[in-house]
């Protein structure tokens, strides 16, 4: 494939909507460039979701793709390859690793945190309220930051004074405007702040996830259980998933039903229920538009003529997939009415987020409480003005400007 059949990517995402729409023209799947690599993205839901449940393709880049060693000693994103816990683990070791995560975020342990959630929640919402009318507030930044990071933070035992700073750094690996050097610096730095928790935990131990993958590590002493490596990438996978992505999601279903009355009147008369809210929200702007990455274990032939030939990477495009014509009637509308909110954006098979009902829990809680203590919030700043995350990856805004209350007159 020529140079100029390859769509560049934009790393700063100033229009993901156009970008998103350029890739399905394209067809099901193209060749595009990731800050310097190149990989098939995939938007067409069908083709996408195969794929995704595929044995023909692996998300370990050691084993599977060709150019790992090259690519990441200069690629940017070179941590989202080289990590070593589930989401770059692939057959047994995936299931090896899923199954000791799986029980931190079983039903009955997330069904337990509710009440939490919602006295979070309420503790936030009391901060705004003390707030004058008419006061410009950034909802992100007071509301959607601090209540996942809390709830990941409860999770995993990490203690208050330390999640400020995973969440500086967690942001900047999701940022794709960072040079090779300062991702890399980056990385450095969060693995430094991961050790201190590791070695502050094995000190003293707590009724907390990461108290417990410990245990399993240091009594597991052939390292059959979980590597040291393996320790401190699933730290970092629980805690970085664990609440960026939920505060894109809290970010884009305030800003839909703040510039768009008609989605709340929706559900204040009985039409949709919060949930809808979040299902739509999550397939019209899902918190992650594009995932690095996968590999073809073999070759792949594909309908379209296209082969997606071994070793090749792939990269799922969740964006432009939940908003695919052939998916969803008038996809590019957001509807909470609609019969059909199937999205991808929590994945798809053994790689599904196992942390989706707990986002899911916080979101609605947020929208519940916020639209009761303020009915009639607005946003600041029209939203085709807000200012997007500069990154292929975390869908948000930099901030959301919102008037609580109207000043009296």
């Amino acid at each position: 494939m020529s140079d100029q059949q390859i769509l560049v990517l934009d790393p700063s995402s100033a229009d993901h909507h156009a970008e998103d729409e350029a890739l399905r023209a394209r067809g099901p799947a193209t060749m595009v460039d990731m800050l310097g690599v190149r990989a098939w993205s995939v938007s067409d839901p069908v083709l996408l979701k195969q794929l995704l449940t595929s044995k023909q393709v692996s998300k370990d880049a050691r084993a599977h793709w060709p150019d790992f060693a090259d690519t990441v000693a200069t690629w940017p994103l070179a941590l989202w390859v080289a990590v070593e816990n589930m989401f770059t683990a692939y057959g047994s070791d995936h299931s090896r690793l899923r199954r000791m995560i799986a029980p931190a975020l079983s039903a009955r342990r997330t069904s337990a945190l509710q009440g939490d959630v919602d006295a979070l929640v309420s503790g936030l919402l009391d901060g705004l309220d003390a707030l004058p009318a008419g006061e410009v507030v950034d909802v992100r930044e007071r509301l959607a930051y601090p209540l996942p990071i809390a709830v990941i933070g409860q999770v995993m035992g990490v203690p208050a004074e330390r999640r400020d700073r995973f969440r500086d750094l967690v942001d900047r690996v999701f940022a794709t405007n960072l040079s090779a050097d300062e991702a890399a610096a980056n990385t450095a730095t969060l693995y430094q702040v991961l050790a201190e928790l590791i070695e502050a935990k094995r000190a003293e131990p707590g009724d907390d996830m990461t108290s417990l993958l410990i245990a399993t590590r240091d009594e597991e002493g052939d390292g059959r259980a979980l590597s040291d490596a393996e320790l401190r990438d699933t730290l970092l996978l629980m805690i970085s998933a664990g609440y960026e992505t939920t505060v894109n999601v809290i970010d884009q279903a305030l800003t839909t039903l703040l510039s768009d009355p008609q989605q709340l009147a929706h559900v204040r008369a009985g039409r949709c229920t919060w949930q809808d809210i979040v299902e739509e929200t999550l397939r019209h702007e899902p918190a992650v538009k594009h995932l690095p990455l996968r590999y073809a274990v073999e070759d792949i032939p594909l309908r379209s003529g296209q082969t997606i030939k071994a070793g090749e990477a792939i990269l799922a495009s969740y964006g432009a997939a939940n908003r695919h014509p052939d998916w969803h009637e008038d996809a590019a509308r957001f509807d909470p009415t609609r019969t059909n909110k199937e999205h991808l954006a929590f994945g798809h098979g053994v790689h599904f987020c196992l942390g989706a009902p707990l986002a899911r829990m916080e979101v609605v809680s947020v929208l519940s409480q916020f639209f009761d203590r303020f009915p009639d919030a607005r946003l600041a700043t029209p939203r085709e003005e807000l200012a997007p995350l500069p990154s292929l990856i975390s869908n948000g805004h930099t901030s959301v400007p919102v008037i609580l209350r109207p000043a009296a007159r």
